[in-house]
């Protein structure tokens, strides 16, 4: 039985979802300190051109080659730009069971872009590994969040009460952590039938390259 991820691409008509190459350090590097990302990750404070250099070059590869999951880079087909990351983790090969965690560029949000890689992914992982669940974890006030999963079809199954530790401004410019929920929302292979159509009714367009 299959226990670990391939090294793969996946292509949208927008995006293209890669492995990380050394030259996305500064991009990531510039992504992972934005306020927002800060907030909602456990990522390192500040996020350093270090921290970033060995996710590219060690810690990435590390996830696929270990059986856990898979790391992408999510850029733009057609300028090539880092615009955002996916990571599959958590994956119980037994149950074909993962989980999907995603960030967005400050300086690509509002484009859809968390939504179409999301779904690229949960496609990818249903067709071709025959995945039979997909989770995706927000916290209880980001809402932003929350939206992707709620556009992609995912059904919110409850809260994990006190689960997460987010960070907070303090007023002096500083962070400090605080506690919050995490809401489960979870997706299946059935959950994606006519999901672009419905999609399209609601916000006004579509999301080519999903069937």
């Amino acid at each position: 039985m299959t226990s670990t991820f391939p090294d793969i691409s996946i292509s949208t008509d927008r995006l293209v979802l890669r492995p990380f190459e050394e030259a996305d350090v500064p991009a990531l590097a510039e992504m992972m300190t934005d306020e927002l990302v800060t907030a909602w990750t456990t990522l390192p404070h500040p996020y350093t051109h270090d921290d970033a250099r060995a996710w590219v070059t060690r810690k990435a590869s590390a996830v696929r080659t270990q059986g856990r999951g898979i790391a992408l880079a999510v850029t733009e087909f057609l300028t090539q730009r880092l615009v955002g990351t996916i990571h599959v983790d958590r994956t119980d090969w037994r149950v074909r069971s993962t989980e999907i965690r995603y960030v967005t560029a400050p300086w690509a949000r509002g484009e859809g872009y968390a939504c179409e890689s999301v779904l690229a992914v949960a496609q990818w992982l249903f067709r071709d590994l025959q995945f039979e669940r997909v989770e995706l974890r927000t916290a209880a006030d980001n809402t932003a969040s929350q939206q992707v999963a709620q556009k992609i079809g995912c059904i919110s199954e409850g809260v994990l009460r006190n689960a997460w530790i987010a960070r907070s401004r303090t007023e002096d410019g500083g962070w400090t952590d605080i506690r919050t929920d995490l809401i489960v929302w979870s997706l299946l292979p059935e959950d994606l039938d006519g999901l672009p159509a419905r999609m399209a009714d609601a916000n006004g367009f579509t999301y080519p390259g999903w069937n």
